[in-house]
């Protein structure tokens, strides 16, 4: 799950967030804004390069409109997520 924060200064990845219920997510900052899809366009391409897979290997299963995001990661071997997210315990 990510948390994105559209409209930001600079795109980037900021670490685990709470975000209640004891779920907790990963703080994502997108410079686009959150109007006809920009946001979610920059939350895939930022995520597609941070993870080295194409752009359509990942996929918004839900949250299209919403702050909160599950997105979905196809052909990227599960050892490299694993790495990559090992980035920011929590």
């Amino acid at each position: 799950m990510v948390r994105v924060t559209p409209g930001a200064a600079r795109s980037g990845i900021f670490g685990p967030v709470d975000v209640g219920e004891g779920r907790t997510a990963l703080a994502v900052k997108v410079a686009a804004p959150p109007v006809e899809g920009a946001a979610n366009e920059a939350l895939i391409a930022l995520l597609a390069k941070e993870l080295k897979v194409m752009r359509s290997a990942l996929s918004l299963v839900s949250g299209t409109t919403s702050r909160l995001k599950v997105v979905r990661v196809a052909d990227c071997p599960l050892p490299r997520i694993a790495a990559w997210a090992a980035h920011w315990p929590g």
